[in-house]
């Protein structure tokens, strides 16, 4: 071969190596973009649940999204003493006894909290249809503010990209791990 045509043989081949080298580059960074973008979606529109109990004024129950995503509640078990119940008044019979024990409750299993958004799930009633107050005179408030650190709760909820988390929290807080999806319903889920 003649040294001429070896040169711009070397010289071509030169030329296809770098190439090949700025489009795999390329590919990299186009990839790492995707990537970048991909978690900056996530954070703005990750949901973090947080489960509470109060006693002030009023003793309620309530699950707050404290997360910047909607949060989409796929399944929710209750449990008192360990045990699951499939209703709140399951839950208050544990709690307090047999009897009517009135109360307001927000569902929660399909439920979708918007962020920021608070909801009291249950709220213990009095005879009167009013909210358990902090008068601490009052046996039934007495016994229910000691016994609402027996429920706890696991809520599975996912966000807007399909992501999911399950939250596991008692009366003195919770965590929250990451999964790949939700349960099915079965005989412990929570049906309110």
């Amino acid at each position: 071969m003649p040294e001429e045509q070896h040169r711009k043989w070397s010289v071509s081949r030169y030329e296809t190596v770098i190439a090949t080298l700025v489009g795999f580059l390329a590919l990299c960074i186009s990839s790492y973009t995707a990537y970048m973008q991909r978690q900056q979606v996530r954070a703005a529109v990750w949901p973090i649940l947080e489960y509470n109990t109060s006693n002030e004024p009023d003793i309620y129950f309530t699950v707050a999204n404290k997360g910047v995503g909607p949060a989409i509640v796929r399944h929710v078990i209750v449990r008192v003493d360990g045990q699951p119940v499939r209703r709140w008044d399951e839950a208050l019979h544990k709690l307090l006894g047999p009897g009517p024990h009135p109360f307001s409750e927000s569902n929660i299993s399909g439920h979708v909290l918007s962020a920021g958004e608070s909801t009291n799930i249950l709220t213990p009633d009095d005879e009167n249809g009013k909210p358990l107050s902090s008068d601490k005179k009052d046996a039934l408030w007495n016994r229910l503010n000691k016994d609402r650190a027996r429920v706890t709760v696991e809520i599975c909820y996912c966000s807007t990209l399909g992501e999911c988390w399950t939250l596991r929290a008692d009366n003195s807080g919770g965590a929250i791990t990451e999964t790949a999806h939700c349960p099915e319903p079965s005989a412990t889920s929570f049906q309110q």
